[in-house]
């Protein structure tokens, strides 16, 4: 499934787009997915979302998603918000559903403090993030993330209806239904942990796991015929029997949309994506083929010479950084080791690119400042080396951009035996040191 890179804004650019035409909706949303404190403005599958973040002007503000809204198209803009929702409460393991809304030619907050809430904070300006996350184009997966929202925001609250949710989101793949049991049956032993436990337990009982999910789960909660099996309100071991029975269910939806319909989670997402591939075409495709197997090409001269822009997540290019040359410097087995240097050759920075594992590791410990005889660093060259260091050393993700193609982003360092400086004062420090340094001349 396709899962690009998507922009995302901040700060002015977003007080830019709020500005720049009449006509909004705003739906209010509660989530149980970490919400962003600022509004970020976001560019997903061609369309435009709002993220209205928890604190507007130093107070708190109702978690929404405002979307361009037509005076005749409310139930449009609404629809989209709501797969919107669905996909973004599934990236992020967790639910995110609409509670209200209200439309007119301002982008108006709403709030209603029993159901638009966040239940976990996202801190810091530039948190929030959904790079990365599927396109959802069929409309057979589309309904299956909109029933797992639906049961993601009722579990907690009513056992019975997120049951019946969560059986929807099989249940609506299959136009026969022994197909439907049969996939079940086939993959209850796919389940870990507590949900394995409870299937288990189903069997030792002497109960067909599959058939037990179906007659004394989705029927008994969807029917309340006379005489036939119901989960009564009344009945403690009814509401206990459904609760130890929610976890498989669950478990066995999220498993579907995983395995059969191949919808990446953020986990799954970081594990599988291969991050090289917008460089794919710069090679040929031998050469590519030789290096995602982990053999060793003989060269790899498509990347050699190659324009590059060095920026840091969300921001882009970092001033300074933004016309990097690429040389390459080792070749090894399914890896190339690449040094990228400014055009005055007065800062290196070294990177490995792991073609066999799709991932691409930023070398801080060789990168440095360079100066010669005739070329020496100036406070421009000290400030963008200064920010790309102490921020990625604080965790944040570098990411290099050639010409018109997606970035690629690196992997995150991890210090060790260091306690990272914050990364602001940091970069103070190092240009303060350059002009004292300057001044001592």
């Amino acid at each position: 499934m396709t899962a690009p890179y998507i922009p995302h804004y901040f700060g002015e650019a977003v007080e830019r787009k709020l500005r720049s035409r009449m006509g909004w909706l705003t739906a209010g949303v509660a989530s149980s997915v970490p919400w962003p404190k600022d509004d970020v403005w976001v560019r997903y599958d061609g369309e435009d979302y709002i993220i209205r973040g928890t604190e507007q002007n130093g107070k708190p503000s109702p978690p929404c998603i405002s979307v361009a809204c037509d005076r005749v198209n409310v139930d449009d803009a609404l629809s989209k918000v709501y797969r919107f929702t669905s996909i973004i409460g599934w990236f992020n393991g967790g639910y995110v559903d609409v509670s209200g809304y209200t439309h007119g030619s301002h982008p108006i907050l709403y709030g209603d403090p029993r159901n638009v809430f966040s239940t976990i904070g996202v801190f810091g300006k530039k948190a929030f993030d959904c790079n990365h996350m599927p396109l959802v184009r069929d409309e057979n997966t589309r309904k299956a993330l909109a029933f797992y929202r639906e049961g993601r925001r009722l579990q907690h609250v009513h056992d019975s209806y997120a049951f019946l949710s969560f059986y929807k989101v099989i249940e609506s793949q299959f136009a026969d239904g022994r197909q439907k049991g049969a996939w079940i049956d086939a993959n209850l032993d796919a389940l870990t942990d507590n949900t394995a436990a409870r299937v288990a337990e189903l069997r030792a009982n002497g109960l067909d796991v599959g058939m037990h999910l179906f007659e004394s789960g989705r029927c008994a909660v969807a029917h309340a015929t006379a005489g036939k099996d119901i989960v009564d309100p009344d009945i403690p071991s009814d509401r206990r029997r459904l609760s130890a029975d929610l976890d498989v269910i669950a478990g066995l939806a999220r498993l579907y949309i995983l395995k059969e319909l191949q919808v990446p989670d953020a986990h799954e997402s970081y594990r599988v994506r291969d991050r090289l591939e917008p460089w794919s075409n710069l090679m040929d495709s031998r050469t590519l083929q030789e290096l995602r197997e982990g053999k060793v090409p003989a060269t790899v001269d498509g990347l050699q010479g190659q324009k590059v822009a060095v920026g840091l997540w969300p921001d882009g290019a970092v001033p300074g950084l933004e016309d990097m040359t690429m040389h390459v410097d080792a070749i090894g087995p399914g890896v190339v080791r690449v040094v990228l240097f400014n055009p005055r050759l007065t800062i290196c920075l070294v990177f490995v690119l792991d073609f066999k594992n799709g991932r691409i590791h930023t070398q801080l410990e060789d990168g440095s400042m360079c100066q010669t005889d005739k070329v020496q660093p100036d406070e421009t060259d000290v400030r963008a080396y200064a920010t790309y260091f102490h921020r990625v050393i604080g965790n944040a993700v570098a990411e290099l951009a050639i010409g018109g193609l997606e970035p690629v982003d690196c992997e995150v360092v991890i210090p060790v035996n260091i306690i990272p400086q914050n990364p602001d004062t940091a970069i103070e420090e190092a240009v303060e040191r350059f002009r004292q340094s300057k001044a001592g001349q």
